[in-house]
This record gives C-alpha cells, sequence and structure tokens, in this order.
C-alpha cells in the first residue's frame, strides 16, 4: 500500500477556487483502479493550507493515475508544496472497516 500525504499552499483568496477546480481529479482518482483513498480538502486552521491524502494499492497504481501531475494552472496557483509518498507494510484498524 502507498499513502501520499501533505500539503499545499496557495494564496487564501485562491483557496476556494483551488479546491473547486480539483472536484473533477477527486472524482477521478476515486474510480481509477488501485484508489482506496482520495482527499483534497481545505485545511481548518490556515487559510492558505491544502491538505493532501490518498491511499493506494500499489506504485503502480499511483503512477498509472498521476501522469503528468498538477495542470498548469494548478501548479501556478500552488506558493509551495509538502508532499511526500510512504510504503506501508502492515495497516492496523482503529476504527470502521
Amino acid at each position: 500500500m502507498v499513502i501520499v500525504a501533505g500539503h499545499i499552499i496557495v494564496e487564501p483568496a485562491q483557496r476556494e477556487s483551488y479546491l473547486a477546480g480539483c472536484v473533477a481529479v477527486v472524482e477521478q482518482a476515486r474510480r481509477t483502479y488501485g484508489c482506496i483513498d482520495f482527499a483534497i480538502s481545505a485545511d481548518l486552521i490556515d487559510p492558505s493550507r491544502i491538505n493532501v491524502y490518498e491511499q493506494w494499492t500499489s506504485q503502480s497504481a499511483v503512477e498509472a493515475f498521476r501522469g503528468d501531475g498538477p495542470s498548469d494552472d494548478q501548479s501556478a496557483a500552488m506558493l509551495s508544496a509538502a508532499v511526500a509518498e510512504y510504503d506501508v507494510v502492515a495497516r492496523r484498524m482503529l476504527s470502521g472497516g
């Protein structure tokens, strides 16, 4: 399993439009083979921060979806980004299924 997690920083005034532009990406990801979970969301405290969380069955699934990465408009709106991939070797369920 692969987890992709981190955050993106945008101008606070652009955050809502950035997130609106991500709706189709989230929908597409969630329909993609190998996607377990995919979320891009506004941070509850920092008005410039967008949180990223992805969970995939494998590295090949991540790479097949990722393609060329963010669109040019999305890249231009990013002031900075700190997103990393993690290879998960074990999982402990805390709740749910």
